[in-house]
């Protein structure tokens, strides 16, 4: 083809030819070549190499934080205010039992290093300044203003006393299936597993994985957040009332006059001391509780912008190591009336059987009517789990009073203990 196109017929030929197929295809072959500036690119202003230099060596220049200064414009350490000593649990530890060991060296606060103006001494951080009563009292006094109506009590109570009422606080249930629930994406059980954290419920919030999940909290606009009291997502809470708990109720104080605080789990066994530290610990009022169900009321003069500095546990502390529960021998008796006392109740019928995060109300009377005819007592605590039988058996002993002398195979056998027999011969 391209020898057809470069031959060249001599004149006298072309003058003879007459087809029209002829005469364009010469016409086509034969045309004056075109120009070569046709086929140049447009014309483009050519960049100043110079510049170029200028833009690479031209890089953002990242703004140096002020030490002890965060993205929030929070400075580091907190200095919070509150007057009493910050606790993992409040409502489920003793302050007067002294542990005999620690599982994690006591100088590893749960607060974060440097992000605490208290020392952290393996079971609490002190409060360094010490209040007077009388000012904490009367600063709280303003706080609530003049008592509530009854009618007011009534229109509060109907309105957050239901099961359905988005501004509750549940005490006693573990975070991993609400948390997969409540953003409906399974991968976030690994966040649950590693730490916690609480995320609003009444209880705590185990937290390397708390800044994940309060940051898809915002991100969700969720008027309902839980906080559960655990380590591993697959265990129930035990916390009580803990730390992290605290804020929680505040959040909600910003846009409700009450919260609904439910409560499950080992902490019902003594409700006046979840009351206790519920308005002792946030400062609010209770105006409502029904068995297991608890109002919490804000105050009339409550400011969410003036609330109290809670600096949050970023993870839930090792538990320290406290003395035994159980005695091999028992206090006033031998080895052989121990042994005794401990094959006759795993033989007696159980008092009450107790499930999972139950309501557990009830139980310390129910264990005092039945000292009255028995000297020892079983309580069947079947799925309940080995780590909640000792709670119950430690609240037990407190409130009752008994002595534990045996926990085996999820089943608590109670004495009634020397004294319990004094009593009853005074009576």
């Amino acid at each position: 083809m391209l020898k057809f196109s470069s031959w060249r017929r001599p004149p006298h030929e072309t003058l003879t030819l007459t087809s029209p197929i002829l005469s364009i295809f010469r016409l086509l072959t034969q045309s004056p070549p075109l120009p070569d500036h046709i086929h140049d690119p447009p014309f483009s202003l050519t960049s100043n190499p110079k510049d170029n230099v200028k833009k690479k060596k031209k890089k953002k220049k990242k703004k140096k934080k002020e030490n002890g200064e965060s993205k929030k414009g929070q400075t580091f350490p907190f200095k919070s205010d509150l007057p009493f000593d910050f606790r993992y649990s409040y409502s489920e530890a003793n302050p007067s039992v002294h542990p005999i060991g620690f599982r994690e060296p006591p100088r590893f606060s749960p607060f974060g290093p440097a992000r605490l103006d208290r020392k952290w001494t393996g079971t609490a951080a002190p409060a360094e300044e010490v209040v007077d009563p009388a000012v904490v009292s009367e600063q709280r006094k303003a706080v609530l203003g003049e008592p509530l109506s009854e009618d007011e009590i009534a229109e509060l109570v109907e309105r957050y006393r239901h099961s359905d009422c988005s501004r509750q606080i549940n005490l006693g249930k573990f975070f991993a299936c609400y948390c997969i629930s409540l953003f409906g994406r399974p991968e976030y059980r690994w966040s649950c597993s590693v730490l916690f954290f609480d995320m609003v419920v009444l209880g705590d919030v185990f937290l390397s994985c708390i800044f994940l999940a309060s940051k898809l909290v915002k991100e969700k606009s969720l008027s309902e957040v839980m906080f559960f009291p655990v380590v591993d997502g697959s265990k129930e809470g035990k916390g009580g009332v803990t730390h992290n708990m605290l804020d929680d109720i505040h959040n909600h104080w910003k846009r409700a006059e009450a919260v609904r605080i439910k409560c499950l789990g080992v902490p019902t066994l003594d409700m006046e001391n979840v009351c206790f530290h519920l308005e002792d610990k946030c400062g609010g009022k209770i105006i409502y509780r029904n068995i297991n169900i608890i109002l919490l009321y804000r105050g009339r003069n409550y400011d969410p912008k003036n609330r109290p500095v809670v600096p949050l546990m970023l993870w839930k502390p090792y538990a320290p190591i406290y003395p035994k529960l159980v005695k091999p021998v028992a206090d006033g008796l031998t080895f052989e009336e121990t042994k005794e006392m401990r094959n006759r109740g795993l033989n007696l019928p159980p008092v009450m059987k107790l499930t999972k995060n139950g309501v557990y109300v009830n139980v310390v009377e129910r264990v005092r009517e039945a000292f009255r005819s028995e000297e020892v007592v079983r309580l069947d605590c079947t799925h309940v789990g080995s780590s909640d039988c000792k709670r119950i058996g430690v609240k037990l002993r407190d409130l009752v009073p008994c002595v534990p002398i045996l926990f085996k195979d999820e089943q608590i056998i109670l004495w009634k203990g020397k004294n319990g027999e004094e009593h009853d011969s005074q009576h």
